[in-house]
């Protein structure tokens, strides 16, 4: 005889596919988008081509405000309610934006993208909670990452095929096809996996409580405050690396290609952190990594402030620099989440969902006008991503051992 939980599980092979486009829906909705930056510049924004930068930072700002309802709404409502209600959202969101006559409707429809994509995002790993627990956990966990891992890398490549036959506004039905296949076979086939008897009803003043609690433990603000900076670098870098690929170095059509390589290359850094985090500790991981992004910034931006970099190397060093940012990110965001959850066990679940909320919420406050301080060079990202490592380094450095 099987157990409620073992009647609940699809073979391990279909779960982790089902879970990986769940996961590979936000990461589409952002990469794809990257190579109609120059249409959509043209078509709705001829007179200031870098507000197209906010078509990235719009939707990672809606998804930030909807992760912090999403978990207590799956805890009250169950998995599959808020799976399928946040894809709904989703492809409301991607119609709209495929009508939007300007700039602003657009990038109001790619926020409701957002709100809707943090349904999947979050409920997804809470119905894994669900069913597996323990190394089998984290083992799927692991799994389904390298598979998401792939979706960056060929995310701008599709995107570019979707343009050259439909134009930009193409790509929206795209993002609505794809949830509407991973939503449709995940209703379909997955049972729902929290019971009746064990959801909690989603009270504001419990919330509010829990979130009280957190902000006011100085370790996890200040992990928060780390964790915006190190987000902040990841958007902004995504918002201006197409950009610089085509204003600064011509090569737009080639860009989606060279993409896909930086993602495959960046995919190391989890298998490096895997490797290390166990024998260094996530805070020296963490400390290490920026300081190490600040010394290299700080080159990079010594180099092309002064121009001192030979022309024919200049594509190289920026394709290196590049690199190591999106590494920077595979080495930090997931040892400061792991960080700031320590001390919230007890209220694991809601913690997750506000630290992960505001850091990207208050991310997008940092990452946006740093995209919009490009100017045709690599110089304003570059220094950004120097401040914000900057910054980060004392941050963790002055992390209290315990709460104080």
């Amino acid at each position: 005889m099987t157990s409620g939980t073992d009647a609940r599980r699809l073979p391990l092979p279909e779960f982790i596919v089902l879970l990986a486009m769940m996961f590979a829906m936000t990461a589409f909705s952002i990469d794809a988008m990257l190579p109609a930056m120059p249409e959509i510049a043209a078509d709705l924004s001829p007179e200031a081509p870098n507000r197209t930068q906010l078509i990235i930072t719009s939707f990672v700002f809606g998804m930030g405000l909807g992760t912090f309802l999403t978990g207590p709404l799956s805890d009250a409502l169950g998995r599959r309610r808020v799976i399928v209600g946040g894809a709904v959202l989703y492809c409301i969101g991607a119609a709209l934006a495929w009508v939007a006559p300007s700039l602003w409707l657009v990038l109001a429809a790619r926020v409701l993208q957002g709100l809707g994509v943090a349904g999947p995002r979050v409920a997804a790993m809470a119905l894994v909670r669900d069913l597996y627990s323990g190394r089998q956990m984290a083992r799927i966990v692991s799994i389904t990452m390298m598979v998401f891992v792939l979706v960056p890398a060929v995310a701008p490549l599709i995107g570019s095929w979707i343009i050259a036959g439909f134009g930009w506004r193409g790509i929206f039905p795209a993002f609505i096809a794809f949830a509407l296949l991973s939503t449709g076979w995940f209703w379909l086939r997955q049972a729902e996996t929290l019971p009746v008897r064990a959801r909690r009803p989603l009270r504001f003043a419990t919330l509010a409580a829990a979130v009280r609690e957190i902000l006011t433990h100085r370790l996890v603000v200040m992990v928060i405050l780390v964790m915006t900076l190190a987000f902040a670098c990841l958007f902004a870098t995504l918002s201006s690396t197409q950009q610089v690929f085509d204003r600064h170095f011509g090569l737009a059509e080639s860009f989606p290609r060279w993409f896909a390589v930086i993602a495959l290359l960046s995919g190391f850094a989890s298998v490096l952190n895997a490797r290390l985090v166990v024998r260094l500790g996530m805070r020296a991981m963490a400390t290490g990594t920026f300081a190490a992004q600040t010394v290299n910034s700080a080159v990079m931006v010594l180099l092309f402030g002064a121009g001192l970099v030979p022309e024919g190397a200049a594509f190289w060093v920026y394709f290196y620099w590049t690199v190591t940012v999106f590494f920077m990110a595979g080495l930090t965001i997931g040892n400061l989440n792991a960080l700031a959850l320590e001390p919230m066990g007890h209220i694991a679940g809601t913690a997750a969902s506000v630290v992960t909320a505001l850091a990207t919420v208050l991310s997008v406050l940092v990452a946006a006008p740093i995209g919009l301080a490009f100017d045709g060079t690599p110089l304003p990202l570059m220094i950004g991503v120097f401040v914000c490592s900057a910054l980060a380094v004392p941050l963790m450095l002055a992390l209290p051992r315990r709460e104080t």
